[in-house]
């Protein structure tokens, strides 16, 4: 980066680490105006260490990095060059040939499929944890809980150009990989927080209203049944049929119009709190402009003040 003309700052995250790395970034910082070190009082977890480092980026662009060292620093230039050529907002990283062990590349084969295809971000590999982003993106996207293998995404949805580029992937030669079935189970539970976020963020009844309509249909379907079931009973006691309370269908239509008129109910609750938050939320995303106007010093009376 260096050699193509770039001030960079190497910024560290601490995730509450109790090896003594956090000594060892001190003593970096300290040798080197360049390099800044954050430390965190107990574990967040990654979307939090990350959040972290893009609020004290100060650069145009954001390069992450694993601290496992199996992404390769020396890649970066690669990225830089990608993300200027294509013109590019967000360049992630694809492990086209990966040194892990095959219960973690299956379920992360079959984990970035499913999310390609319900987000519509393209991906091999939403996982990998070397991506280069512009650093407006994160005057936009928010992070928290574990969505930070989802920012392209997040990205996509506010209209940032997304791109991949294959890197080499290392061998694991320090520490220990936390992969598993929790969290497999969590990311697929995030991804459908995401496809929430990106499809019905900004209008939850379209979703909620829709699902409890429809539910508040069928219930009214079953109880036009038991009616026209009642009468009959009545007209014909002959043919012995049950009574309405001992028919199962009695409490399924009841208990489908309950749940549609809370579904609605909840929808038209997310529509009041974005309402009342409405000022304090973009729902568009500007790229460039031309007619920037001038900032007034402080104090300075306008037009409509004298």
């Amino acid at each position: 980066a260096q050699a193509e003309d770039y001030d960079l700052d190497v910024i560290f995250v601490d995730d509450g680490s109790t090896d003594g790395s956090w000594n060892e970034l001190a003593r970096l910082a300290e040798a080197d105006t360049h390099v800044r070190a954050i430390r965190f009082r107990r574990n967040f977890g990654k979307a939090a260490a990350l959040s972290a480092g893009f609020a004290a980026a100060r650069g145009e662009l954001v390069m992450t990095l694993d601290a496992d060292l199996q992404d390769d620093p020396r890649e970066i230039p690669r990225f830089l060059a990608k993300m200027n050529a294509d013109g590019l907002d967000v360049v992630s990283g694809y492990k086209k040939v990966r040194h892990d062990p095959w219960h973690k590349v299956l379920p992360s084969r079959v984990f970035n499929w499913l999310v390609s295809r319900i987000t519509g971000v393209v991906l091999h590999d939403h996982n990998c944890g070397m991506k280069c982003y512009r650093r407006e993106i994160f005057d936009e996207v928010r992070l928290y809980g574990e969505l930070h293998r989802f920012v392209p995404v997040l990205a996509a949805a506010r209209g940032f150009r997304v791109g991949e580029l294959v890197i080499e992937h290392r061998p694991r030669e320090f520490g220990k990989s936390k992969y598993g079935v929790t969290r497999i189970v969590k990311g697929f539970l995030d991804l459908l927080t995401v496809k929430f976020l990106t499809g019905f963020g900004q209008r939850p009844q379209h979703l909620l209203g829709t699902l409890g309509l429809a539910s508040f249909f069928l219930g009214a379907v079953g109880l036009i049944y038991l009616a026209a079931y009642w009468v009959a009973a009545q007209l014909a006691p002959e043919w012995g049929l049950l009574p309405l309370h001992q028919r199962p269908a009695m409490i399924y239509s009841m208990g489908l119009l309950l749940l549609g008129g809370q579904l609605m109910s909840i929808g038209f609750l997310g529509e009041l709190i974005l309402a009342y938050h409405q000022h304090d939320i973009e729902t568009y995303s500007i790229a460039e402009r031309t007619d920037r106007p001038p900032k007034l010093p402080r104090n300075t009376p306008t037009s409509e003040d004298a």
